[in-house]
């Protein structure tokens, strides 16, 4: 989408792009040789532009997307798990709580929280907390070539980032339980059929079609939006605070796992895991 003509630059982070489109604002993850994996500036980057849209009254919808063929892999586990954005303390198992509570969770709260729609507009691969960061979006639009993944249980984890909530609430307890205990990829249009998402365009029509709708909702009636999105948050998402927590706590025990730590080596020398249960 950044090729679109009414597309402005306005502020470039590190790992983010912000671009206004009238009264649209559309938030680029900008890590393309990684896929748009998540590491500590990243999250600081994306948490920051989620603020300053919030903020400025002359946004009125918000279009997150990524740049190049991933809308994001989720974390990258190719960095050090300090630098990835797992954290950790030196020895030990990576401080993965104090990662999701300070900065994941600000971002899925504050995307809830945001008057003012939010569009996941998925060009690529979503795994893992790329995932959660979409489906914490109002609505999620997709390229065909797109897919979905809950990609935590091939490392040993288990879904976070408010996964465990949302998933269920868009597929129902059959289908979160498949995609979170088999880690397999959903390509768009079973995620469509499944109700996991809300659109699916061509590859050659998404680019045009997800701004038409940025388009669309900003010109629409912004406080009428608001509204919905404090009735489907109270119907919802009042468990979200707490399902978080809960998330981040089931995290930490598995990040001090033999499954964990075999995952990621396994991830990083390019084999299948040989998980112990341990």
């Amino acid at each position: 989408m950044t090729g679109v003509s009414d597309d402005e630059l306005y502020h470039q982070y590190e790992t983010v792009n912000l671009y206004r489109r009238g009264a649209g604002a559309k938030v680029e993850l900008n890590r393309p040789d990684r896929l748009n994996a998540w590491n500590a500036q990243f999250a600081a980057d994306l948490n920051d532009a989620i603020r300053r849209v919030t903020g400025d009254p002359e946004v009125r919808a918000v279009l997150i997307t990524g740049a190049g063929r991933a809308f994001s892999s989720g974390a990258d586990l190719k960095e050090s798990t300090e630098q990835a954005g797992t954290g950790t303390s030196g020895d030990g198992p990576p401080d993965v709580y104090t990662v999701l509570t300070e900065r994941y969770h600000p971002l899925i709260t504050g995307i809830r929280a945001m008057p003012k729609p939010v569009v996941a507009a998925v060009n690529g691969p979503a795994a893992g907390i790329g995932l959660s960061l979409a489906l914490a979006c109002d609505l999620v639009v997709a390229a065909e070539s797109a897919f979905f993944q809950l990609a935590f249980v091939n490392i040993g984890l288990v879904p976070d980032g408010g996964s465990s909530l949302l998933v269920p609430s868009r597929v129902g307890f059959a289908r979160a339980a498949e995609l979170a205990m088999l880690g397999e990829r959903l390509d768009a249009r079973k995620a469509l059929d499944w109700g996991l998402i809300n659109r699916v365009w061509p590859d050659a029509e998404f680019g045009a079609e997800s701004a038409k709708l940025l388009d669309r909702l900003a010109g629409g009636a912004t406080r009428s939006y608001a509204g919905t999105k404090r009735q489907l948050n109270r119907w919802l998402y009042e468990q979200m605070d707490a399902q978080l927590e809960f998330e981040a706590q089931i995290q930490r025990e598995m990040s001090a796992s033999a499954d964990f730590a075999e995952g990621v080596r396994a991830f990083a020398e390019k084999r299948p895991a040989r998980f112990t249960g341990a």
